[in-house]
Parts: C-alpha cells; structure tokens; sequence
C-alpha cells in the first residue's frame, strides 16, 4: 500500500504537461506518424489518416505548425498542392514515439472487435 504520509505529491512537469497538451489532442499522433515517413500532400494525409476530416486535419496542421514541429510548404503548380513535412523539432520526435510504439505493442490491449 502506497505511504500518503509525510512527503508531498509532486506536481506534474511542466514540459510533460506541454507535450500532452498538444500531442494528447486527438489525431495528432497519427499526423506526426505519416509526416515521420516523408512530406505528404493534404490529400494524401488525409486519406492515411482514416476517420480524420479536412477541417480537423487542417486544425491539427495548424496547431502542429504554430507549435514549429510541422511545416506548410506550397507548390504553386499547376496544380496548386500544398505539402507538410516535420521540421527538425518533430522529426527529433522519432525515437520516442518508436519506443512508445512498442511500450504499447507490450502493454496495451487490442481493442474488442467492433472498435469499442
């Protein structure tokens, strides 16, 4: 049983609370993820991150970006195709995210078939 006596509780570190705060949010994750592999067009992200709508992605990206992990590049075209790529900040992210992927390959349940 854990002592709750005599010594007080820390309190959570700043820059964890930074990091879930913007990786925590639903769909960042799985951008960070594709961006890992190469720059990818809207489009293509969009459609490697199922279950994502434009608007989201587009408000992730943002977030992303103002953040300095994601950059927005424009090809002028024609077509006019816009681009993401991490910037050295996300893609130093690397080797963290890979050790939680197999933390979670370990730990965490599949989930039920169904999707709940």
């Amino acid at each position: 049983m854990a002592d709750h006596g005599a010594e007080e509780c820390k309190k959570v570190d700043v820059s964890i609370t930074r990091v879930f705060e913007l990786l925590g949010k639903r769909w960042s994750g799985p951008i960070i993820s594709v961006l890992m592999q190469r720059a990818v067009y809207f489009a293509e992200l969009r459609r490697a991150v199922p279950g994502i709508s434009e608007r989201m992605l587009s408000d992730r990206l943002t977030e992303l970006a103002a953040a300095g992990l994601v950059v927005r590049e424009v090809d002028e075209g024609p077509p006019l195709r816009v681009a993401y790529r991490l910037t050295d900040a996300g893609a130093a992210m690397e080797p963290a995210l890979k050790e939680l992927r197999v933390w979670a390959e370990s730990n965490l349940r599949e989930p039920p078939e169904g999707g709940c």
